[in-house]
């Protein structure tokens, strides 16, 4: 009976195969898919994109969401703002219910379209760090953890290697950053820490794309800092660890952000990145059941959106949860709003903002060992701040961390804060109960 349903499931595959990439019909799900197969960012952007299509492929062999097929299009941005609202403009009107931006400034440019065409935006573990106030970004969804987190985490971790906060009185934390939005995104949050833990932050910018860093890192000698925070993505994670080498700064006192603890950013690298650490919002390997089920039905039945050993790597398991994540927004907006049929918009945004994924939903979903629960409201848009910290052997990523939940002694103020001057220059009334519930 097992093998009579993985065969149907197969088979489910290989007949969506020829019309994956579709316009949404009326009986369908339509999820815009921007990504970034090309250009600087592509070793990192392309994993995360084959994620998600094939959970898409999965969720449609195995009956869709409650018998609602998907359809989907890619759209390339590069990882250009200006490319990803184009992809914005063009997908929306064939039924776009949910954007993932894929981009920090991407999803800023989007921030304030999103209430106007009715479309959620899910930035899981980016975008606006503020937007986890959904009193305020009603559309924005950063969930699981912004920069104001990781950050955060961050400072945590280095404080319980030194023997305690107190101990960071002193010391030096220089943060080499993505020139960017995304890289300048921490900034607030580690300035706060500074002030609190006593700390020396140096900030050093590094232009996009990240290619060229000897002066960033002629800087790093010169001043000789206890610890290096790198905010990097693509290109700019690689060169830093091999400036890092140059220069002799040691890879032990490195800690990235979750965009640069990938396999793409240590590979070329290899042993002479040993010892760097990075944030993980997910761990990597192929033991949970959602990825032995891609394996069996997306992959075995010829329809993988990459290559087979790509899955269950870092970037690729993100992408899975990224998908996940809107599927069973859809999913409970369902339960109130009609199982069987195609979700709005603002359905979905209902969905996002009432997830309840304890551990045993996660665990029927196939994913147990890959994420905490997560449990979303009108309050709260990110349901989990929690992460761990890894590090590479010099082949694998391993030797993970114990879990680490941001301060939301320090995170909620600055929050509130950022939050009531957005709304103040936006001119946006704060939401009451009535709308929560709408």
């Amino acid at each position: 009976m097992k093998l009579k349903s993985l065969a149907l499931a197969v088979a489910a595959v290989s007949a969506l195969a020829g019309t994956a990439p579709a316009f949404a019909q009326a009986k369908e799900q339509f999820f815009p898919l921007l990504v970034y197969r090309t250009g600087p960012y592509a070793p990192n952007g392309t994993p995360w994109a084959n994620g998600k299509q094939d959970y898409i492929k999965l969720i449609n062999a195995t009956g869709g969401i409650n018998g609602v097929k998907i359809s989907y299009e890619e759209c390339e941005t590069g990882y250009a703002t200006d490319k990803g609202v184009e992809c914005y403009e063009r997908l929306k009107g064939r039924g776009a219910t949910l954007i993932d931006p894929q981009a920090t400034g991407i999803t800023f440019a989007l921030t304030d379209k999103a209430p106007t065409d009715k479309i959620p935006l899910i930035t899981l573990g980016y975008g606006l760090s503020a937007s986890q106030d959904g009193s305020v970004f009603k559309w924005n969804f950063p969930l699981m953890g912004s920069y104001w987190t990781a950050a955060d985490i961050l400072i945590q971790h280095i404080a319980k290697k030194e023997g305690g906060a107190d101990k960071l009185k002193g010391k030096k934390i220089t943060l080499v950053y993505h020139d960017s939005p995304f890289g300048k995104e921490p900034i607030p949050l580690l300035q706060e820490r500074a002030k609190m833990n006593g700390f020396e932050l140096g900030l050093i910018p590094v232009a996009a794309p990240g290619i060229e860093q000897k002066s960033a890192w002629l800087q790093v000698r010169q001043s000789r800092p206890d610890y290096v925070l790198l905010w990097g993505w693509g290109v700019m994670n690689s060169t830093a660890l091999k400036e890092a080498v140059a220069t002799g700064y040691p890879r032990e006192k490195m800690y990235g952000v979750w965009w640069a603890g990938a396999e793409p950013d240590v590979k070329d690298v290899g042993a002479s990145a040993k010892g760097y650490n990075a944030l993980a919002l997910n761990p990597s390997g192929t033991q949970p059941k959602v990825i032995q089920d891609i394996l069996k039905v997306v992959h075995d039945g010829g329809q993988g959106t990459g290559p087979r050993e790509e899955v269950g790597s870092v970037l690729y398991t993100r992408g899975l949860i990224i998908q996940m994540l809107g599927v069973e927004a859809v999913r409970r907006a369902q339960e109130r709003f009609g199982k069987g049929k195609v979700m709005t918009g603002e359905q979905v945004r209902w969905g996002l903002e009432n997830l309840a994924l304890d551990q045993k939903k996660l665990d029927a979903l196939g994913f147990s060992g890959v994420l905490r629960p997560i449990s979303t409201s009108c309050q709260d848009h990110m349901g989990s701040t929690w992460a761990r910290v890894h590090t590479w052997d010099g082949s694998k990523w391993g030797n993970m961390s114990d879990w680490y939940q941001a301060d939301e002694q320090i995170i909620k103020p600055m929050v509130k804060q950022a939050g009531d001057k957005y709304a103040t220059e936006k001119k946006l009334p704060k939401r009451d109960a009535s709308d929560c519930q709408a």
